[in-house]
């Protein structure tokens, strides 16, 4: 049952004769309690609605055209509260922030349905049978599943939940069922990697093609794990070893069925100083939001706008253009080679790019997107900056109102006495020409 916030005038839920405040029950008999039951029951051309008004049930009826929406409002989007997590992993971000952030970042998201909204990863210890039932019956895909390992005992161990091994069968169900499954894997020092990681791979291999593809990941460690499990960053060497493996599972697989299936994240090739793999090697880049390719593409992207320089006129010679870019430890020497090559091209064009280290949540976190605007203030306060201060969009939350330390963009603006301008993620590579060259972004 959902509480109807708001009845759209004239829609046809208006003129049946539902009325805000109304709780939905029902349609066409089937319970209702989030917004993929009722958008998957809505889409017949006549719906009875099952509603309780004022305590009394009334039923309404609605005629329409297939899939017509029929005007009704929710209080959330999902008409139901996110499902959190009940686990306890031993390497989960979460557990490692400060105290005195923003309230939203301590929620431990564990929702089937935002995996298939939004692409968030899922343990799959939050599911029963009948939520597996509905994934299928609905063609929810596709799902996003934090494995980790197949080790059943050691999966347990790892998110601290005895059911955590035994959940594992969800995977066998969902893919009975003709779902789509992408799957991470975020790597423990000493724990999940090494001849366990071998098993987990093959054993995720018997899921293609259900399965469309895997990112191996380092887990991320802040200098907020007083108290927690004892973890530690993995070395060069070990980083190497690392994608050793993970190639040469992806090599012998692409010989057998045309798809690496697996990926190392750009991170383990920059902490194990090896060379980002080409575009082509990351096929459809299905694990770009792991950061699975993520420089690869910035580059491709920024390249192929040089390619095409009448796209971008501009003439900084007799109108000279200064801007900045804050970065962190792990995009600086890829943003700066990019950055070097649109000065090389716009004659007249300065491009001043500053690495910020993580003073917030620890050195060992060298990624653009957990960068504050405390620690980029305090490091730029004295530099110059130019005429816009460029910033990745992944800096602040999705209304672009604070970043992670709860600092505003005008706060920071107001501080370094600089316009600040953020880079729109989608079509990073093109949006970062647009902004450093004074464009409108896509």
């Amino acid at each position: 049952m959902v509480k109807i916030t708001s009845v759209d005038a004239l829609s046809l839920a208006e003129k049946a004769g539902v009325l805000c405040g109304d709780i939905l029950i029902s349609i066409n008999g089937n319970t209702i309690s989030d917004a993929f039951d009722y958008r998957y029951y809505l889409t017949e051309s006549r719906v009875l609605l099952g509603l309780e008004r004022n305590g009394q049930k009334i039923s309404v009826a609605v005629e329409k055209d297939e899939y017509d929406d029929i005007g009704l409002g929710f209080e959330t989007p999902l008409m139901d509260a996110k499902h959190s997590c009940r686990n306890k992993c031993i390497f989960c971000f979460i557990d490692q922030l400060p105290k005195g952030l923003r309230p939203s970042l301590y929620f431990k998201d564990d929702d089937s349905r935002l995996s298939f909204l939004h692409g968030n990863y899922i343990t799959l210890t939050n599911l029963t049978d009948a939520d597996v039932d509905r994934i299928i019956k609905m063609h929810l895909s596709p799902i996003n599943v934090s494995v980790h390992t197949t080790n059943p005992e050691l999966r347990c161990r790892m998110m601290n939940n005895r059911f955590a091994g035994s959940s594992l069968r969800f995977l066998d169900r969902l893919k009975d069922g003709g779902a789509t499954l992408n799957a991470q894997i975020v790597l423990c020092r000493g724990i999940n990697d090494g001849a366990e990681l071998e098993r987990t791979l093959k054993d995720l291999a018997e899921y293609y093609p259900s399965l469309e593809s895997v990112s191996v990941v380092p887990a991320g460690l802040t200098s907020y794990r007083d108290g927690l499990y004892h973890l530690t960053d993995y070395t060069k060497e070990e980083c190497e070893q690392i994608i050793d493996t993970v190639e040469k599972f992806a090599e012998d697989f692409f010989e057998k069925n045309g798809t690496r299936l697996v990926w190392c994240s750009d991170e383990l090739y920059l902490r194990a100083g090896r060379e980002l793999k080409d575009n082509e090697y990351y096929e459809d880049f299905i694990q770009y939001n792991n950061g699975v390719g993520m420089l690869t593409s910035f580059v491709y992207d920024v390249e192929e706008e040089l390619d095409y320089p009448e796209d971008h006129m501009h003439d900084f010679v007799t109108s000279p253009r200064h801007v900045s870019i804050a970065t962190g430890k792990a995009a600086y020497p890829t943003v700066k080679a990019m950055a070097d090559k649109l000065c090389a091209a716009y004659k007249g064009l300065t491009v001043d790019v500053y690495c910020i280290v993580n003073n917030f949540f620890g050195e060992s976190v060298t990624v653009t997107g957990l960068l504050t605007g405390k620690d980029i203030c305090e490091q730029l306060m004295d530099k110059t900056l130019g005429e816009e201060l460029l910033l990745s969009s992944n800096t602040v939350n999705s209304d672009g109102e604070l970043f992670l330390c709860g600092m505003t963009p005008t706060e920071l603006s107001k501080r370094l006495g600089v316009k600040l301008t953020f880079v729109n993620e989608g079509d990073c590579g093109r949006n970062f020409v647009s902004a450093v060259l004074g464009e409108e972004q896509y």
